[in-house]
């Protein structure tokens, strides 16, 4: 499985030539900056986002929105965790070499790498984020999502991943934000509702400003089937 991409004519190589090659034709102060944004800015600016849509959705609609909403933002986090979890047996599996191992004249931005080469770690966080977010909230998610292909670009262009590296690193950690998604919201909403309910942990669920606002004092909804319910009641949730 070493042998992934290790001919010259293929075209994970290619594409990995030119990407890489736009670094050799950079000023060495925008290397020095795009080595740090690929290593460490995306995935800094990954978690900005998620803390700013954690703080605009405990700010608008209703509680029991905003349980939900904040169930999905805990998994996200923990969804990238899992997709590492998972990509451990795939590396170990694969044992793909760093390009700068097999190719030459590479310019390598981060040095250190000794690691398996597919997938890329920092390509399946950034995306297991960024699917996870955009569970949660749309807009917020889109913006994390374009930060994740950002961060698969920076990886290839600092020459320690093969264009399909990132590829493999987008399709694992999107698989694990979505196909874990239903079970990790059916364990985490419960677990919310019960911070949102008690004194001190109210205010990571839903901010003190959206609570005043109701014209209506706010109760947690948590849908449950009602047997002979009389057609003038009302579900706060709907």
């Amino acid at each position: 499985m070493a042998g992934l991409a290790s001919d010259g004519s293929n075209a994970d190589v290619s594409l990995l030539y030119d990407i890489n090659g736009l670094a050799r034709d950079a000023p060495p102060w925008f290397d020095r900056v795009m080595g740090f944004v690929g290593e460490y800015g995306i995935m800094l600016a990954l978690v900005l986002v998620a803390l700013w849509c954690w703080w605009s959705v405990r700010r608008r609609g209703t509680l029991t929105d905003s349980v939900s909403a904040v169930a999905a933002l805990v998994w996200a986090p923990l969804a990238a965790g899992v997709a590492l979890l998972v990509n451990i047996p795939i590396r170990g599996f694969v044992e793909r070499p760093r390009p700068f191992n097999e190719h030459q004249g590479l310019d390598v931005l981060v040095a250190g790498k000794t690691d398996f080469s597919f997938v890329s770690d920092h390509a399946t966080l950034a995306m297991a984020i960024g699917v996870g977010v955009f569970v949660a909230h749309r807009r917020f998610g889109l913006v994390a999502i374009a930060l994740a292909f950002a961060e698969g670009f920076c990886r290839v262009y600092m020459g320690v991943h093969y264009p399909t590296d990132v590829i493999g690193g987008f399709a694992l950690g999107t698989a694990v934000a979505l196909l874990l998604a239903p079970v990790a919201h059916a364990l985490l909403t419960p677990v919310v509702a019960a911070i949102a309910r008690s004194r001190r942990g109210a205010r990571l669920v839903r901010s003190r400003s959206a609570a005043d606002r109701s014209a209506l004092p706010e109760t947690l909804d948590i849908p449950e089937p009602r047997i002979g319910s009389g057609p003038g009641e009302k579900d706060l949730a709907a």
